[in-house]
């Protein structure tokens, strides 16, 4: 069925992205459906649609170089499209970064998903990430390892940034109802002339600097950067970059701003 045939049904949530999936009572037996529900530049990012379901059974992070099967680790660097989802609630502290492979899903729906604590997700160029229903925070810097990135590479990481989810050099990407907090730099940036990208239903707060949108002034690259930003909530705790764009084309529509601002004022 057509994505636009999918958001014409609408179950009354007012929410088309909602409204696409969310009609079907039976969605847990229909999960790649999603794939159809996204609005705006990524439209078209597709996850891991036509792939596997892959079911992430173990909560750690043994090895970076060699990942054990059943991990979240093990699931994001194959090569073949996949379905990732949760047998349980869990807490996944990396030990580094996250490098994700293309057509890839992480959905947690039906499960309490925190990645948390360590290094969080790094999307680099790679194409075709869907990222559903997971709470990232508390993210930390991490490096100097190896760290694999598919079945047939590793290499060495310098040290991250401790974003929530760092975008470089991707395309068709889906971010949405996500929550975000406390991380030590962004909560989610694109650079590098990162494109196709939508993020919408996440909720954000308790931080500073939330999201930049394209790499530095001078990087006129990113010119064709395409970002759509909707129905986000930027709650409370937040300071800045709400979102900080550069160069490129964004849509920034129908968000929650509730955030408070404390200004000083002097009597002259």
């Amino acid at each position: 069925m057509a994505n636009a045939d999918l958001m014409s049904r609408s179950c009354g949530t007012g929410n088309p992205i909602d409204d696409c999936w969310r009609c079907d009572p039976n969605w847990a037996y229909n999960r790649r459906r999603l794939a159809d529900c996204a609005i705006g530049f990524g439209k078209k990012a597709i996850g891991g649609k036509n792939g596997k379901l892959y079911i992430v059974t173990d909560s750690g992070d043994y090895d970076a170089v060699k990942p054990k099967p059943g991990t979240l680790r093990h699931a994001v660097i194959q090569d073949e499209p996949l379905w990732i989802i949760f047998a349980r609630d869990m807490t996944i502290k990396l030990k580094v970064e996250l490098i994700m492979n293309s057509h890839k899903t992480i959905d947690g729906r039906g499960a309490n998903v925190h990645i948390a604590g360590g290094p969080c997700i790094t999307i680099q160029y790679v194409t075709n990430v869907i990222i559903h229903g997971i709470h990232i925070h508390d993210c930390k810097p991490g490096g100097n390892a190896m760290v694999r990135d598919s079945p047939d590479h590793y290499g060495w990481r310098t040290v991250s940034d401790g974003d929530g989810i760092s975008i470089l050099g991707g395309s068709h990407i889906w971010i949405d109802h996500c929550s975000f907090s406390q991380c030590t730099d962004g909560l989610i940036d694109a650079v590098l002339a990162s494109t196709a990208i939508t993020i919408s239903n996440n909720y954000f707060t308790k931080h500073d600097k939330v999201m930049l949108l394209g790499h530095s002034d001078s990087y006129t690259q990113d010119k064709n950067m395409h970002v759509t930003i909707a129905f986000n909530h930027f709650a409370e705790g937040l300071v800045q970059r709400m979102p900080m764009c550069r160069f490129g084309y964004f849509h920034v529509v129908n968000n929650d701003f509730k955030y408070i601002v404390k200004m000083d004022f002097k009597e002259f």
